[in-house]
């Protein structure tokens, strides 16, 4: 890949849809009242951080010089892979009724 803003709209795009999932996901947990007896909302709140870090690393990429771009690209790409990562353990960890 010759270009280095080759990835970051797809960065972009993605973590902005996670970022509104786990939005989605926090707020059924504060409206079923059960927030409190899990660690599932402690663990999707910083999804919302690495998620909302590489979105606006990702569009600081797109919109920067060519220069800088390739390193918050590689910024943004690793922010996004831990919240993808935190994402599904928490999502292993639900499913295997690990986290009371």
């Amino acid at each position: 890949m010759d270009n280095n803003k080759d990835k970051s709209p797809h960065i972009l795009n993605a973590s902005s849809n996670l970022l509104g999932l786990c939005f989605v996901v926090l707020t059924s947990l504060k409206l079923l009242n059960i927030s409190g007896k899990t660690v599932i909302d402690e663990l999707t709140t910083v999804a919302i951080f690495l998620f909302m870090a590489s979105c606006i690393l990702s569009f600081l990429s797109i919109r920067g010089s060519i220069r800088k771009s390739g390193r918050l690209e590689n910024i943004a790409d690793l922010f996004f892979l831990a919240g993808l990562s935190l994402l599904f353990i928490t999502a292993l960890l639900f499913s295997f009724n690990i986290i009371a």
